[in-house]
């Protein structure tokens, strides 16, 4: 028998048609349907604390106790979700809290019968009348005025915390000295909290994710003292008020910490923006103007976009000058491939690079024939007449680049985006930035590389291998400019000074790991690295030096491995901070663990 579908989500459905357009809008159901959720109604209930956890909690007495103030703005919210937000607080196993409640319907008798009711019972809960209506960040900053706590946690009215959210905040905060701002992982309820469902397991702190999507959201806990110095929540940010205070703050923030636990649930109903993120498009057009003031203030010159998923953006960064850029590519053999990636470089609307051929033990005639017809003032050949080793063939490549920028490029892949140099470039030529990726496509269009989870398989893996194409993939991370750990060197450009700093590629890792290798490299520098969707190639893998079929090409591959969990092992054991504990490593798709 079918499930009868509610005249709700029929309109729902043809909101979505017509914002996305019929081709895009069947992509994403046909993703949303193939999206294994791994069960997560069995994934809460064996996670979320116990009974005896949670009194284990209780009666834990940490060395720093601070008062955390939770601020809720309140506006005609229903009795019923008003009431188990309330209780979500008076549960939470930490008790050195305060509730501190704007009320912005001072005249609805129901919302203050329940205000005065629990008041009365609990000293910790204080209400503050808002007499006219102006906007959630102000009625929030009015909450923010009776706050007295070291620590300000955000909660909306209808949405609930996790009875061990304050005692992990709090837990953190003992750990890590000077720590001001935190945030978990989270969720969302059903309106009748009969289901948790989509959980948003994020990664630490990730500026470059930051800019595409408000992904910190909630829980949210911020040092009050640093809430007052960049001046509280903004008015004319109604919408995104949230996201524009955690950009502010986040400029200024010691130490920026991520819990990776759900300790929020995020109530799914009619009117709210979880639900139907079409609802409320004046708060995106907020989100995308606090992307640019931020941006403005760190003195990045960039465009800021709307993208068709609505609250995700695209930031174009704006290219300094016209820098030299080196591609660097060994070859052997395989002229048709080369001479496919050479033609698509010829496309490119950036012209002020070179491009080095590093041949390498070529066996056809026919090759040293098509190297003597392309040499010319930007392609030059370069030979290294040694075993194949992609690390030391690169590094010693470099001494022939003339460029400001490096960027390593395979043989076998071939070009899509035209003005893929100036992309990659624009993001490198940040200070902060070391190093920037691309998105790479098989042949068919399904997803080869969408960037580098460290630990996934055992040592690294590429994310959303084999999705299809046109897929944006979880919380649509295939999709959007992010940070990460590592990139394929298949397509990476990093800045020759920085290069040079971690003395190039490891020479004892022939073939596997050495851009993850080099990539942790220079994130161990205080650099990020960039993951850029909008520069994409296809690569048909392994082309030229074939597969890792045979006896010593396997004892060579099992050396690597060790290298990497002797060098790396502690990392690895950690969990790579751009992905999370609690996503698989046995997977590409970021299902649960």
């Amino acid at each position: 028998m079918l499930k009868k579908i509610s005249p709700y989500r029929v309109k729902k459905a043809i909101l979505y048609l017509k914002h996305y357009g019929p081709k895009a809008f069947w992509v994403r159901v046909k993703e949303r349907l193939q999206t294994n959720d791994i069960d997560y109604k069995e994934w809460y209930q064996k996670h979320k604390p116990s009974m005896e956890q949670l009194q284990v909690q209780r009666e834990t007495v940490f060395e720093k106790q601070p008062l955390i103030s939770i601020v809720v703005p309140v506006f005609h919210t229903p009795e019923l979700f008003l009431r188990q937000m309330v209780q979500s607080v008076l549960d939470q196993t930490y008790s050195h809290w305060e509730l501190c409640i704007a009320n912005a319907s001072p005249d609805n008798q129901e919302v203050r019968g329940v205000l005065d009711e629990f008041a009365s019972k609990d000293s910790r809960i204080k209400t503050t009348d808002v007499h006219e209506n102006a906007g959630i960040a102000q009625n929030t900053n009015a909450a923010l005025s009776i706050a007295t706590g070291e620590y300000v946690g955000f909660l909306d009215h209808d949405d609930l915390l996790s009875p061990d959210a304050l005692f992990e905040m709090v837990k953190a905060i003992n750990q890590l000295e000077e720590t001001q701002l935190l945030y978990s992982d989270e969720d969302k309820v059903a309106d009748d909290m009969s289901e948790h469902f989509q959980p948003h397991m994020k990664p630490d702190f990730n500026l470059d994710l930051l800019r595409s999507n408000n992904y910190i959201c909630h829980f949210l806990l911020i040092n009050r003292q640093l809430i007052e110095q960049v001046g509280g929540l903004r008015g004319e940010f109604n919408g995104a008020q949230d996201y524009d205070l955690i950009f502010r703050c986040a400029e200024s923030a010691e130490n920026i910490v991520h819990i990776p636990k759900v300790l929020y649930h995020w109530r799914v109903h009619r009117e709210s923006t979880s639900d139907n993120p079409l609802s409320k498009k004046y708060a995106f057009d907020a989100g995308k103007r606090a992307i640019e003031e931020h941006l403005e203030r760190c003195g990045e010159e960039a465009v800021v976009y709307h993208t068709k998923d609505m609250g995700f953006y695209r930031v174009e960064y704006k290219m300094q000058d016209s820098p030299l850029i080196s591609i660097i590519i060994p070859n052997k053999d395989q002229t048709e491939v080369l001479d496919k990636c050479l033609k698509s470089i010829e496309r490119s609307t950036y012209q002020n690079y070179e491009i080095i051929i590093i041949e390498n033990n070529s066996e056809e005639k026919r090759t040293f024939e098509y190297y003597d017809q392309i040499q010319s003032a930007k392609i030059r050949v370069v030979r290294w007449d040694r075993e194949f080793n992609y690390s030391v063939i690169n590094n010693w490549g470099v001494q022939y680049a003339k460029g400001e920028y490096l960027l390593f490029l395979n043989n076998d892949v071939e070009v899509i985006t035209s003005d893929w140099l100036e992309r990659l470039a624009a993001n490198c030529q940040r200070k902060d930035i070391g190093i920037t990726g691309a998105k790479l496509y098989y042949p068919d269009n399904r997803i080869q590389h969408a960037g580098i989870i460290v630990g996934l398989g055992g040592v690294a893996g590429n994310a959303f291998t084999g999705l299809p194409g046109e897929y944006t993939g979880y919380m649509h991370k295939a999709s959007i400019q992010q940070n990460l750990s590592a990139v394929t060197g298949a397509c990476m450009m990093v800045k020759k000074s920085v290069f040079a700093k971690v003395q190039g590629f490891e020479e004892e890792l022939a073939v596997a790991f050495n851009d993850v290798d080099f990539c942790l490299k220079v994130c161990q520098e205080g650099y990020r690295v960039v993951y850029n969707p909008y520069v994409e190639l296809y690569h048909f893998e392994s082309r030229t030096r074939g597969q890792e079929d045979t006896n010593e090409k396997m004892i060579r591959f099992q050396k690597e491995i060790d290298y990497m969990k002797k060098h790396w092992g502690q990392f690895i054991e950690n969990g790579d901070p751009m992905y999370n504990k609690n996503l698989t490593l046995k997977k590409w798709d970021y299902s649960l663990r």
